[in-house]
């Protein structure tokens, strides 16, 4: 997403005429909104306002944030307080995401990248709390390896799920490339129940020399593993 506002006639021009359209942003921006330093969360909320103009003049469906990861510091404690700041702020980052025709994303990360935001539910418990249309969250396979079930954790994010990433369970590849351990369709079946009609996004590397293959081997499979769900 950085310097995304300098190149969204670029990627309109790209577009023109294809059945191709922009799913979601990810990050981009600078600085981190739970430091300790005002001038560091201003910054964050600037550069993300410049991110969602651009991602509201590209229609996408939203912008993906994660409040703070673990290396960066000094952070805000972990309390009720903090957490009452964070739906402060993001309240006034959705509206303005509202008012450009998208949304912020709340990205929850594994323990190994984030003290704070780590499970699905934790995220739409947040946009609940906040209630704003412009305040939504996603799940990805590959942090969501942490909870106790993909079908669980999509069903507790609910009608506030508005993207997914995907990728291989072992070595966050393209999904197949480890084998067995790549089924998904217990998620599926939670996207299912609660009526996700949005994008589905890889989010991985690829072991693979041939590319174009491992794409084309990825969909197959997310294609009959979601006809299984």
């Amino acid at each position: 997403g950085r310097g995304l506002g300098n190149r969204v006639k670029e990627f309109k021009e790209a577009l023109s005429g294809r059945n191709i359209k922009i799913s979601a942003i990810c990050a981009g921006f600078q600085g981190f909104i739970l430091s300790t330093d005002p001038a560091i969360r201003k910054l964050c909320m600037d550069t993300m306002k410049e991110i969602l103009v651009a991602a509201g003049e590209l229609q996408s469906t939203g912008v993906i944030i994660v409040p703070a990861f673990n290396n960066q510091v000094p952070v805000m404690p972990h309390t009720q307080e903090t957490r009452d700041f964070l739906c402060e702020q993001y309240n006034i980052m959705g509206n303005f995401a509202h008012e450009h025709g998208t949304t912020v994303i709340f990205e929850p990360l594994n323990r190994k990248e984030a003290f704070y935001l780590r499970q699905v539910g934790d995220a739409a418990a947040i946009c609940r709390d906040i209630n704003n249309p412009g305040v939504r969250c996603m799940g990805d396979f590959w942090h969501m390896s942490e909870e106790n079930s993909f079908m669980g954790a999509f069903i507790s994010a609910g009608k506030y799920l508005q993207h997914v990433h995907i990728a291989s369970l072992k070595r966050r590849s393209m999904p197949g490339e480890d084998g067995e351990a790549d089924n998904y369709v217990d998620g599926f079946k939670g996207l299912k129940v609660i009526g996700y009609n949005k994008y589905i996004s890889f989010e991985c590397g690829c072991q693979s020399e041939d590319r174009k293959a491992a794409v084309v081997n990825a969909l197959n499979l997310i294609r009959k593993q979601w006809e299984e769900a």
